[in-house]
């Protein structure tokens, strides 16, 4: 795994599992466009933005998950349009996470601590097009015991969500 994948894993894991402990300082929200955000995270002259949002429906429905999907943007590492999603749990190796819009379905190439990443930039850009012009995308992911999930994602106000978080970090 990457450096830049492993930063990554920890900006996130200290965002949404240690986020009580973090300052006011270090998080800024940008705005809220109606199902998604646009958030500012800085660890000193490190700077990450990112769109997010949660799921509007998940299968199953028993036992909460904090399922994200992302697309971040780190200017001090040259990434930009990084899709990724975290179901709430740490993935089993033998199944795919994947996505899915319309007849468009993307696979997660990189899962590593209950997150997953599509490693092909070109994917993520025709990703990010879908998300722009559809209405709905489903990741499905399977946990350890090889049960599935499918996380529905509404994509209302990704485009200006993601716009917020680009212009923030160029």
């Amino acid at each position: 795994m990457s450096i830049i994948k492993k930063t990554t894993i920890k900006i996130f894991l200290s965002l949404f599992i240690f986020s009580n402990f973090v300052s006011a300082d270090e998080i800024k929200k940008v705005g809220k466009f109606k199902d998604w955000e646009t958030v500012i995270y800085l660890n000193g002259a490190d700077k990450v933005c990112f769109a997010q949002s949660k799921p509007v429906l998940q299968s199953p429905k028993k036992g909460e998950r904090d399922a994200r999907l992302f697309v971040s943007f780190r200017p001090n590492e040259k990434i930009v349009d990084e899709v990724s999603t975290t179901s709430g749990y740490n993935y089993n190796n033998q199944n795919t996470v994947s996505a899915k819009s319309g007849k468009s379905n993307y696979k997660f190439d990189i899962k590593q601590e209950g997150f997953a990443w599509i490693a092909d930039n070109k994917i993520e850009r025709k990703i990010i097009k879908t998300m722009k012009k559809a209405s709905r995308i489903m990741v499905t992911g399977y946990n350890k015991e090889g049960s599935q999930t499918i996380d529905h994602y509404s994509l209302m106000g990704f485009t200006k969500a993601y716009g917020a978080a680009k212009k923030s970090c160029t």
